[in-house]
């Protein structure tokens, strides 16, 4: 059984929670310093980190939020830095009704990248990679002269420059049955 990689779920849960938190700016002070939050904890969540196998698959515009989070360096790539700042950022939104369950949800991702810390994980960023041609083989280059089915190698016809040698000897006798 592999072993279970808890950033990416912390990952996911922060940002199903980022989401879950922003809200209009219209309301009071609290909501909007809370939607502030949320916009905040969907940017630095938004791009995936590379799995410690590198089957990852990037999120869609993945890229230029990849560089802006790696642009922090160290305060991005550490767990111990997000659950930490994950885990101050849900305490104010959890005193309002309509940030709670965005709250309690940023809480449980910040256990998750405590737990991730502690067993040693840290972000990666995925980046594009240059796809590397392999020399084509000889055998490939040039393709099979006969379609299907083939006939056994001292059957086949032979490469000549005059006609009369390259003829194909029938070896089953053909008469006209009339």
């Amino acid at each position: 059984m592999g072993k279970i990689e808890w950033a990416m779920w912390a990952n996911e849960q922060a940002l199903a929670s980022g989401l879950s938190e922003y809200e209009d700016f219209t309301l009071n002070k609290m909501r909007q310093k809370t939607s502030a939050a949320g916009v905040f904890v969907c940017l630095l969540e938004y791009p995936r980190g590379k799995r410690a196998k590198g089957t990852s698959v990037e999120r869609t515009g993945q890229y230029c939020f990849t560089v802006c989070v790696k642009a922090f360096g160290p305060l991005t790539r550490n767990y111990y830095v997000r659950a930490f700042l994950h885990a101050a950022i849900c305490v104010p939104g959890g005193f309002m009704l309509a940030t709670v369950l965005g709250c309690v949800c940023l809480g449980i991702a910040s256990l998750i990248y405590l737990a991730a810390a502690i067993r040693g994980e840290h972000w990666e960023p995925i980046l594009p990679r240059k796809e590397v041609r392999k020399p084509v083989a000889e055998s490939i280059k040039n393709p099979p002269q006969n379609p299907p089915p083939r006939p056994p190698p001292e059957m086949r016809r032979k490469q000549a420059k005059d006609l009369e040698s390259a003829a194909y000897d029938n070896p089953i006798s053909v008469t006209a049955d009339e």
